[in-house]
């Protein structure tokens, strides 16, 4: 195989991505830093609409998807804000949809150009009732590629929608890339209901809690969808015994069909271990080469399934004295959602607002 070197951003290889898995409709409004996705979206997925807004973008894709297609949008936090209520209702629909959330620098529209990682905490708590929305973040170009894929399956095994994090510097820098480097990727796998009628949307069967799917219109059953506390029929219900267990299956289908997907490098007699995601993960890797160079045993935890938190996340941790967190926010977001408000004793922060963080940040953390 020959090589074919392009220069590339990091919103060509996700919209490619999601296309070639099988997302065949893209939904969108523009909004800096995610419009690169949104226009290159436009012209590859096979049908592409321009919403007037973000709430009317959310109500679409859940009617596209009603109707059996997988559906795409990207956007960033002012979006994401404008969208929640309608994700409440495609996650309660039990809609598939993959939204591709680009983090900039916050509170409220901050600025469109800075990037950031600062919108954790508001994805892992999107869904009323603390119910677990599926939350990938992409920590390099090549996650660009093979990560989009693992959404949009996460999204049609669990019938949900699922958020795909990235950042600014991420896809708005161009790099080089052979693009003979790149692995096939397949179609996501579908399947719809073909037993007897009357066909019941919500009625999980098998071992995955998950109910087989059928598009609305389909001849000749009634597809029932709804956004209120329902039975297995779809009809609203208040807290019946049926409706509640309903309910809560969907928690227990996202926590079950949810992947876990990290990187994981340890050394040897490495007492610490540094933790980052997104685009401080390329500062992460560059830092942890620095250290072990010099001859300091270091290992490397990089989080791509961000939510529900797999519980290996937690062997690792507790296989290390000390843990360096490297995110750009303020607060430290993932090293408190996986620890608690209080921080252990061991666990440090190198946290940026308005700036990437260099690798020497970094490493410096780790050796002091």
């Amino acid at each position: 195989m020959g090589e074919r070197w392009t220069l590339l951003d990091g919103s060509r290889l996700i919209a490619e991505s999601l296309a070639r898995a099988g997302a065949d409709c893209f939904v969108g409004y523009p909004i800096t830093p995610a419009s690169w996705i949104y226009q290159y979206a436009s012209k590859r997925f096979p049908q592409a609409l321009a919403a007037p807004d973000e709430i009317t973008t959310l109500q679409w894709m859940s009617g596209l998807a009603a109707a059996g297609h997988l559906p795409v949008t990207s956007t960033s936090f002012p979006g994401l804000a404008l969208m929640v209520e309608s994700i409440n209702m495609a996650y309660m629909m039990e809609l598939p949809m993959v939204i591709v959330l680009v983090q900039r620098l916050g509170p409220a529209t901050g600025t469109a150009t800075a990037g950031a990682q600062g919108d954790l905490r508001l994805v892992t708590s999107l869904v009323s009732g603390g119910y677990p929305l599926p939350v990938f973040c992409i920590s390099n170009f090549e996650d660009c590629w093979t990560l989009p894929p693992v959404a949009l399956a996460t999204a049609v095994r669990a019938r949900t929608p699922v958020i795909l994090l990235t950042s600014k510097e991420m896809v708005m820098t161009q790099r080089d890339m052979d693009l003979d480097s790149l692995p096939p990727i397949a179609p996501v796998s579908r399947s719809f209901y073909q037993g007897p009628g009357p066909y019941e949307p919500y009625a999980a069967t098998g071992e995955a809690p998950v109910p087989p799917f059928l598009p609305v219109g389909t001849s000749p059953y009634q597809v029932r969808l709804t956004a209120s506390t329902h039975d297995c029929r779809g009809i609203i219900q208040h807290t019946s015994p049926e409706a509640m267990a309903n309910t809560k299956r969907l928690q227990a289908k996202v926590v079950s069909l949810t992947p876990a997907v990290y990187e994981l490098s340890e050394q040897q007699g490495a007492a610490c271990l540094v933790v980052a995601y997104d685009i401080t993960a390329e500062a992460a890797r560059d830092a942890v080469a620095m250290l072990r160079g010099a001859g300091i045993p270091v290992s490397l935890l990089v989080p791509k399934t961000l939510w529900p938190l797999p519980e290996v996340y937690r062997e690792v941790l507790a296989r290390y004295s000390r843990v360096v967190f490297a995110e750009e926010n303020l607060q430290g977001q993932l090293a408190h959602l996986l620890l608690g408000a209080w921080l252990p004793e061991g666990v440090r922060k190198v946290t940026s607002v308005g700036a990437m963080i260099p690798p020497e940040a970094i490493a410096a953390e780790v050796a002091a």
